[in-house]
């Protein structure tokens, strides 16, 4: 073992002490990573001066990712109105189950700093991709704007313009760039909404193909990878801190 693992080993081992002697709520997944647990699962953290809540914790060998947004089975309705984004809503407790975290929860994580956005995909064909990104989000003042950075690895391609500062939008609060119509009603969904057309992980859950072409507009979309009217099979959304490699 060199000294470098000997080191991280010390590292971990403090970390242990100091939360079993104060009670000390680690304040992301990674903390709780580096505590020794390497389980994924619903952890309780603490992020700065938040109230401590309850984070699903995905954790890969890179460290622990703080999960932001589950879709898989259509069992949780994401046509949520504003305050519903900003707290959270779905099923949080179950390893298998579909919800959003919250924007507040996630800007007390990422107010940390630095942090990478992971989006993961998947089809139909059970294919899969996925992106990393640099990203920044802003408060609640700034109707939790979304900056991102170029993408530091992952084959999916963008969909989100680097640094573009798309401010959040729901049906009951309109904050999207196309100026005759409401994407988050037209589409469903809250969403960081340009012009409607490119991106919504948020939209109405189909598991078969709609009929309605106004129906297929509003399914979950990436459409750089499979097009606007493909509705994707699985989605998720965590964070890290961008320390960690990838």
């Amino acid at each position: 073992m060199g000294r470098r693992e000997v080191l991280v080993g010390r590292h971990i081992k403090i970390i242990i002490t100091i939360i079993l002697a104060f009670d000390i709520l680690p304040s992301d997944c990674d903390q709780v990573y580096l505590a020794g647990e390497r389980a994924n699962g619903v952890y309780r953290i603490q992020p700065g001066t938040a109230l401590p809540f309850p984070a699903f914790c995905q954790m890969t060998a890179e460290g622990g990712w703080t999960v932001v947004q589950r879709r898989m089975d259509g069992t949780v309705n994401f046509d949520r109105l504003w305050q519903e984004y900003r707290n959270g809503f779905g099923n949080l407790n179950s390893k298998c189950g579909e919800f959003w975290l919250g924007l507040e929860k996630v800007c007390a994580v990422t107010g940390q700093g630095d942090h990478i956005l992971r989006i993961e995909l998947q089809d139909w064909d059970n294919h899969t991709q996925h992106m990393d990104y640099p990203f920044h989000l802003g408060s609640e003042a700034t109707h939790y704007t979304l900056s991102l950075g170029s993408a530091v690895s992952g084959s999916l391609r963008i969909a989100i313009s680097p640094a573009s500062g798309l401010r959040f939008s729901t049906r009951d609060q309109d904050h999207d760039l196309k100026l005759d119509s409401s994407c988050a009603q037209h589409l469903t969904g809250g969403w960081w909404f340009s012009s409607c057309g490119q991106a919504n992980l948020n939209g109405r859950y189909f598991a078969t193909r709609p009929r309605q072409r106004l129906e297929r507009k509003q399914g979950i979309f990436w459409k750089p990878w499979k097009g606007r009217n493909y509705s994707l099979k699985a989605t998720t959304m965590m964070i890290h801190p961008a320390k960690l490699s990838v």
